[in-house]
């Protein structure tokens, strides 16, 4: 994939001006904004429309960054990605300037590495997922599709996230645990043993809240 095709930044919320923030100090071009009821521009870049207007637009000339963050469900942000990976399109990685990644890591197609992050040898992060700002992923972690990792969030080495899972803000997973698919790790939570899908645990040492 060409990495020089121009951008089409899907939201224009608080993690979409973050990520044109990236778009723009890494000179990517980006063509516009989609977003309904917003300012006709952001940062100086056009606000285009909302999302189908990226549908005039052919898969083979420009490349999409998602922009929704993690609005107490990853669901959302999946079900755009989804949508547009099967009418063709293809998803930016984005790494921020100043995150430190190994060259031994895999990232899949539309992954976000905000700023001040560390990713280390051997990870492997799954399709959509943000790695947000300052959270911190130690040797060998894997990751899966649609994860959210949030600002300040620690895995030790060898932790598997399932897909759709959300870490929170200053959350710690201790080495080797693994997190279930669509389960949530509350802000500040401290996770020392391994959580199951489908629930929220909260606390130090984290304790499940709900199922």
């Amino acid at each position: 994939m060409n990495k020089k095709l121009p951008v089409i930044l899907i939201g224009g919320g608080g993690h979409a001006r973050v990520l044109l923030d990236v778009l723009l100090l890494c000179g990517i071009p980006v063509i516009g904004v989609t977003e309904k009821e917003k300012p006709a521009v952001l940062f100086s870049v056009p606000v285009i429309g909302e999302d189908d207007v990226i549908l005039d637009y052919s898969a083979n000339e420009i490349m999409l960054v998602n922009g929704l963050g993690f609005a107490g469900t990853a669901g959302k942000r999946a079900q755009i990605y989804d949508f547009f990976k099967e009418k063709g399109y293809y998803f930016e990685v984005l790494v921020h300037p100043s995150a430190v990644l190994s060259q031994m890591v895999h990232m899949a197609e539309g992954v976000q590495v905000m700023a001040g992050a560390v990713v280390q040898v051997g990870c492997r992060i799954g399709e959509n997922s943000v790695i947000n700002t300052r959270a911190s992923i130690d040797h060998d972690c894997i990751i899966g599709r649609h994860v959210h990792i949030a600002p300040g969030a620690i895995l030790a080495g060898g932790v598997k996230i399932g897909n759709k899972a959300y870490i929170g803000a200053g959350a710690t997973v201790i080495q080797g645990i693994s997190i279930g698919n669509n389960s949530i790790v509350a802000a500040g939570a401290v996770v020392v043993r391994d959580v199951p899908d489908n629930v929220t645990v909260v606390g130090v040492p984290a304790r499940v809240v709900q199922k």
